[in-house]
């Protein structure tokens, strides 16, 4: 079951890492991203929530998704740990954001809707995995 758990959350990783990437790029580039759905990607990517102390959210989301799949190589309980705590941390900033688009900015970007999704399945596969590791024997 944990590798299983581990393969799914390296998939989100990796979706994550699509998603983030092409905002970030459409970020640097300056251009409109490409919306088709809800057509509030650039409205959303535009505004003040979009950084974070001048720093794109979407790079911040780009290095949390590399920094997950990065902890998912790391063995034993320090692994699990910091792949928990950032896509739980993750997860805390994309609800918080998914606030501000709904409720603020009233626009919806589907490429942070797909971010959002994938970090609360990695917060909660992440977490999972780390309760159901196996509790260390004490040293004698």
């Amino acid at each position: 079951m944990s590798a299983r758990l581990r393969t799914a959350a390296m998939a989100c990783c990796v979706l994550g890492l699509g998603v983030a990437g092409y905002l970030t790029y459409v970020h640097f580039v300056g251009i409109s991203p490409i919306c088709e759905l809800a057509h509030g990607c650039e409205r959303v990517q535009t505004s003040q929530w979009s950084r974070l102390a001048g720093v794109p959210v979407a790079l911040l989301g780009l290095l949390a998704y590399a920094a997950i799949l990065a902890a998912l190589f790391v063995p034993g309980e320090p692994g699990l740990l910091a792949a928990a705590a950032t896509a739980v941390s993750g997860w805390a900033v994309s609800a918080y954001l998914t606030y501000r688009e709904v409720f603020t900015i009233d626009a919806i970007c589907s490429w942070c809707v797909a971010s959002a999704l994938l970090m609360t399945a990695l917060a909660a596969i992440t977490v999972v995995r780390l309760v159901r590791a196996p509790v260390p024997a004490p040293a004698a």
